[in-house]
């Protein structure tokens, strides 16, 4: 999965990469929802050990454009997993109670505990993303919070957080396909926001923020990952991929009983 990797210092143009991707997968849908059954097991029994150990912090972070898919990669590639070690935190606009503290206030809270894995719906990079395309606050301010972002997520990585940051990629076609299918069901109408024709306006402005996000804040500590998106079965098969391939890798162990086990009898 490292061809998705954005290395950090990299120059980043998202017209190099194919939302319609499939790698060296040549399985089609079928086989690859298969394969990602497989993971999600593997997955299930590493949140599980993440939980028992209560050592390691997991942040994962999903950040796309409207229609992208954040939603459904949570209920998939997290089907199964322990809810009472792994929490979904969304970030809507601003409470003016929020808006009274520093932007990463409201972050800070809900940050993972250790033996806890927190995934971001959305995620403090709205606060270089969305603000800076509609103007919301003055540009040396957003600026500044690209730093001010990475010195937070290097405190978090270095007090024991494992931090793994998604852009699911779609392109501009298979948007207006979700869109289309949202207006077209009656069950899918509640998802259906008449300010996302707006936003879909300003999808080159949105390219131009994730392009200088990914090169500015893709660090050794909090990589970025850009998957390709438009096929729902690979973005998921990609996520959960990175993050088994990662969890495996904090060499986690189950803890040691309290007590001598040994010569315990139960009648």
């Amino acid at each position: 999965m490292k061809r998705y990797l954005i290395e950090p210092g990299t120059k980043v143009s998202l017209a190099e990469h194919d939302p319609n991707e499939t790698g060296d997968f040549n399985g089609g849908k079928k086989k690859g929802q298969a394969a990602l059954k497989e993971l999600n097991g593997e997955l299930q029994i590493l949140q599980e050990l993440l939980y028992a150990e209560n050592k390691h912090k997991v942040l994962v972070v999903l950040q796309a454009m409207d229609t992208g898919g954040k939603d459904g990669t949570i209920r998939r590639v997290f089907d199964g997993v322990n809810p009472q070690g792994v929490k979904v935190a969304s970030f809507k606009v601003p409470t003016p109670e929020e808006l009274g503290h520093d932007f990463l206030w409201r972050v800070h809270k809900v940050v993972p505990g250790r033996g806890e894995m927190v995934i971001f719906n959305r995620s403090h990079y709205e606060d270089v993303l969305v603000v800076r395309v509609h103007g919301l606050v003055p540009e040396p301010v957003w600026k500044r919070r690209y730093d001010q972002i990475n010195d937070f997520e290097r405190m978090l990585a270095e007090t024991g957080t494992t931090i793994l940051k998604f852009f699911l990629y779609i392109d501009l076609d298979e948007q207006k396909e979700r869109l289309q299918a949202r207006l077209d069901d009656p069950t899918k109408h509640w998802k259906f926001n008449v300010g996302d024709l707006a936003e879909r306006k300003l999808w080159n402005e949105y390219i131009k923020a994730y392009e200088d996000v990914l090169e500015r804040t893709s660090t050794e500590y909090a990589p970025w990952y850009v998957v390709p998106a438009n096929r729902k079965w690979y973005r998921d098969r990609v996520i959960s991929t990175v993050l088994v391939e990662t969890l495996k890798g904090l060499k986690m162990e189950y803890p040691k009983p309290r007590d001598d086990l040994s010569g315990v009898v139960i009648e």
